[in-house]
């Protein structure tokens, strides 16, 4: 650690190392089993990325612009911007788990275990209170629970996860997907 004045100052490696050591603090206390119905094999590679886009029976254009994405990512250097990321082992990394066959429609259809973990994290009080006029819960790599007040529905809202809203909507998604950010 260096100082100036009298605040003290962190280098870059003693800055890292409060982060980890502050990550290590769980504050919950609590993890899930790591079982899954659907999974890609860990790892992000061409194999993977097709392996993904085939579980979720996406279009060939979805595919294509998937692999665009991976072989970008492989072109570009890691960001120094902000923390070091050249630690992540993106090889031992699974990129899609799916926890769920079917989405639900209300929070006593989910699973167990997945209600649990919601249960914990004061998710279901705050659907249940109707603080939002629409939610979705994600678990894992997909959303396990979808939820839309009725009103909003009515007047033809469209309030949607990725998978459903590509699924369903495959024009107005492929028309606006990768604008704000392209590929």
């Amino acid at each position: 650690m260096t100082k100036t004045g009298a605040e003290p100052v962190l280098t870059s490696a003693e800055q890292q190392a409060a982060t980890i050591d502050e990550l290590g603090r769980y504050e919950y206390g609590w993890h899930d089993a790591d079982s899954a119905g659907a999974i890609a094999k860990r790892g992000l590679s061409e194999d993977v990325v097709r392996n993904i886009s085939a579980l979720k029976n996406e279009p060939a254009w979805m595919l294509e612009l998937r692999l665009k994405g991976l072989r970008l990512f492989g072109k570009k250097p890691m960001p120094t911007w902000g923390s070091d990321l050249n630690g992540i082992d993106f090889d031992n990394i699974k990129y899609f788990v799916r926890s769920t066959e079917k989405q639900a429609t209300s929070w006593d259809e989910l699973p167990d275990d997945i209600k649990s973990t919601y249960d914990r994290l004061g998710i279901p009080e705050a659907e249940k209170q109707r603080l939002v006029s629409g939610v979705a819960a994600q678990y894992e790599s997909e959303v396990v629970y979808h939820k839309i007040r009725e009103d909003l529905e009515e007047q033809g809202v469209i309030f949607l996860d990725t998978d459903t809203a590509l699924r369903e909507h495959e024009d107005v998604f492929k028309e606006y997907f990768g604008t704000v950010i392209p590929v």
